[in-house]
């Protein structure tokens, strides 16, 4: 498995595996798949400091990982938010892991000091992955999201960089 920066030519894969997720999983509050165009402009304001990340294996992308800004408000500048999604096939073969791993280290050498975690109820995996990291839980919004059928809750996990 290799680890990298992504790149335009990854999009069609990020945004494949994206819309798996939305469609399949309370991992992310989309209810509806993203058009080429919508992931184009995402992937445009991850420039400078904001990467993405992908994992590939045998020249396929089958994971990605993004630190994406907090919050337009300058005093956030240092605070990143972290997702990552992982191709079904490929969930609980580490991909997640080294992705997290990856994540976490290209936030340290770009000068974040803290990365933030939204984790839907229910995303256990997603839960261990960030607490097997050093992410702590530091809050829940009740109720904020529904998905299908189900009014849910997102944890709030933060990771303070060294």
């Amino acid at each position: 498995m290799q680890i990298r920066l992504g790149q335009a030519a990854d999009l069609d894969a990020i945004t494949d595996i994206y819309n798996q997720a939305v469609l399949t999983t309370t991992a992310t509050f989309d209810t509806e798949p993203k058009t080429a165009a919508e992931q184009q402009r995402w992937f445009e304001a991850h420039t400078g400091r904001h990467r993405i990340y992908v994992a590939e294996i045998d020249g396929t992308v089958v994971g990605w990982a993004a630190l994406t800004l907090w919050s337009q408000r300058s005093a956030y500048g240092d605070t990143a938010e972290t997702s990552l999604y992982v191709e079904a096939g490929h969930r609980g073969k580490g991909v997640g892991t080294a992705l997290k791993r990856a994540v976490i280290e290209g936030a340290r050498s770009l000068g974040f000091h803290v990365l933030i975690a939204q984790i839907a109820e229910g995303a256990d995996a997603s839960r261990h992955l960030s607490e097997r990291f050093g992410f702590s839980h530091v809050g829940t919004l009740r109720e904020v999201g529904r998905k299908f059928g189900q009014t849910l809750d997102v944890h709030l996990y933060q990771l303070i960089l060294d």
